[in-house]
């Protein structure tokens, strides 16, 4: 099932199975973008970043904002797919499917350490990594293209990590791949991820505001996005 936002084809999965699922026997040569308002605000301000998600093969439903304006438009109840726990259940998937991985991003000593955890905890096929600050952009779609690892995640940030993976599209790489933000900070115990009460609630957003008081300049894009979601301009 999909659903259009803002001009782009967003996927309602069921569940994190389903979507899960879809990825592991759909995934190759596909690269799936979370979506939430401020990606879309960014979508509608940047020319560049539209097309970038555009071209992306899986828009999945992370922020609740825009699972409210999907729900309204199908007259459905959805599900969130918040990006951090499909991350986590792909890679056990991973093991299970005899699928390598390769990790993009974060600071040395946390992806590092999210490649070890990967190999203990669920046994996972890592097949190589590079943490976020890489000096040649090129040289690493090359090590991505020698390896052809079946799934790469990225971890840089947004729009980073989109423009990334379509540079890696560009010049060839058939891996699944997925932007995932600050996960691996998550998965390692770098920084804790909001209480399960939030996270209900799709509400991270706003324990991340209340413990980085500083991003308060980044809710802009939410309040535009509840501006046109009210006037059902999306």
């Amino acid at each position: 099932m999909k659903v259009k936002i803002s001009n782009l084809e967003v996927c309602c999965y069921k569940n994190m199975s389903s979507a899960v699922d879809d990825i592991i026997m759909n995934g190759c040569g596909k690269t799936a973008v979370a979506i939430n308002p401020e990606k879309i605000i960014k979508s509608r301000e940047s020319q560049e970043v539209f097309e970038t998600l555009l071209s992306a093969d899986i828009l999945y439903l992370d922020g609740i904002g825009a699972v409210k304006v999907a729900e309204q438009k199908l007259q459905t109840k959805l599900s969130r797919i918040p990006g951090c726990e499909l991350w986590e259940q792909l890679m056990i998937a991973s093991s299970y499917n005899n699928k390598s991985v390769f990790l993009v991003g974060a600071e040395e000593q946390v992806v590092s350490k999210t490649k070890s955890l990967l190999e203990d905890r669920y046994n996972v096929n890592v097949v190589g990594y590079a943490n976020g600050f890489f000096e040649n952009e090129n040289h690493l779609i090359n090590e991505i293209l020698d390896i052809k690892p079946d799934i790469v995640s990225v971890a840089l940030g947004s729009p980073k990590q989109e423009l990334f993976m379509q540079k890696c599209r560009d010049a060839g790489v058939e891996s699944f791949m997925m932007g995932v933000g600050g996960t691996y900070n998550v998965f390692t115990g770098s920084v804790n991820r909001a209480p399960d009460i939030f996270c209900k609630f799709g509400l991270e957003w706003a324990y991340r505001l209340l413990k980085e008081p500083s991003r308060v300049f980044r809710q802009t894009s939410l309040l535009k996005f509840i501006f046109l979601a009210f006037r059902k301009k999306l």
